[in-house]
């Protein structure tokens, strides 16, 4: 560039300018929307409000002018993280990164020019972006305390890490062989029972949450939201025949999972716009635990791996006989039933679906 003209030189600094302030602006209102419409936070809202129309001022006509979008190499630029997210949590971070490295880009080349709302203005563009950076790094940090004080954030991070889900089966030695696959690592227990009555239900519930609770794991309830509620438990995994899944947050409260099963493209569209916290995909193979379910194979896993946005866990007569072709099709996060509860040392054999599936 040093044998460029002067003005060819501001030209190409202004183009940097004008990019980044519309970084920044986008960024900003991003996470505004979130403390206006989730949150309801007239405050915070004003506030990010606020620092958007602070630098706003500053994207003056000249440097709007200098645009060239269909010039820009840039656009066409993308990474694979940008394309997805995998929790709201994820949205805020990777816009707080955004405003914060526009800002800095805004700062530095700000320093070679003179950007002002108009004259008698007191603050250069590169001061303004200096000082909005670091009132932007404490509200991130403040955000980010608020979700780690959050037991719904802490609750979802844990599902997403959880590679392993386990959804029990009647057994005489159920709750022996749940501890022993929490012994060996599982961090995910669904209890699911269709014949005892509520009662023994809700014993059992309690007894399980209280493991689960012990060794660190979540505790979901196969679809009596009632039973998950009274067993203090993280959530419920709901059928696609069970309660609509909004009646089921407003029982459960919002830091609660709500999990749907799905079988198809279709009531995979209906889990997304539900917003479902995950959804189990199968079943991949026959199994005896869902007899009138056909298996549907391993295209309905690679859908459902390119187009739900929340945890998928692959599901249905899944073994150790299998699990290497189960990952091979895609699936990073697996439930199994049989599996564990009818081996011979439960302990084990999670730690080794475990080892397979990392």
């Amino acid at each position: 560039m040093q044998n460029l003209a002067p003005e060819f030189k501001e030209h190409r600094i202004w183009r940097i300018l004008d990019a980044n302030l519309d970084r920044a602006r986008e960024g900003l209102r991003v996470i505004e929307e979130w403390y206006r419409f989730v949150c309801e936070d007239a405050k915070m809202s004003a506030r990010c409000k606020d620092l958007r129309q602070r630098i706003g001022c500053y994207h003056t006509l000249e440097l709007r002018a200098a645009r060239h979008t269909d010039q820009d190499p840039g656009t066409a630029l993308s990474h694979l993280q940008e394309r997805t997210r995998k929790a709201l949590s994820d949205v805020l971070i990777a816009n707080f990164a955004r405003v914060q490295e526009a800002l800095r880009v805004i700062e530095e080349y700000g320093k070679l020019t003179d950007i002002r709302p108009h004259p008698m203005s007191s603050y250069s563009l590169s001061q303004v972006a200096k000082d909005l950076r670091y009132e932007v790094y404490i509200l991130e940090q403040e955000l980010i305390r608020n979700l780690l004080l959050n037991p719904r954030y802490a609750r979802v991070r844990q599902l997403q890490g959880a590679k392993l889900y386990l959804v029990t089966a009647p057994s005489d030695r159920l709750l022996e062989t749940v501890e022993a696959a929490l012994k060996g690592g599982l961090p995910l227990v669904q209890y699911r029972d269709k014949t005892s009555d509520d009662h023994t239900r809700l014993t059992t519930a309690c007894q399980l949450q209280a493991l689960c609770q012990r060794y660190g794991a979540l505790f979901l309830v196969n679809d009596r939201v009632d039973i998950a509620v009274a067993a203090n438990a993280d959530g419920v995994h709901l059928g696609q025949t069970d309660i609509p899944m909004e009646l089921a947050r407003q029982v459960l409260g919002p830091d609660r999972l709500v999990g749907r099963s799905t079988s198809n493209p279709e009531e995979l569209e209906r889990a997304i716009a539900e917003g479902a916290d995950y959804v189990a995909v199968g079943p991949i193979f026959a199994t005896p635990t869902k007899p009138d379910k056909a298996a549907v194979g391993f295209d309905y896993l690679q859908y459902a791996r390119e187009h739900a946005p929340m945890p998928q866990f692959a599901i249905g007569g899944i073994d150790l006989s299998n699990i290497d072709e189960v990952v091979k099709a895609g699936a990073t996060q697996v439930a199994v039933v049989r599996a564990i509860m009818d081996a011979a040392d439960p302990e084990a054999t999670t730690r080794e679906f475990l080892r397979r599936l990392s």
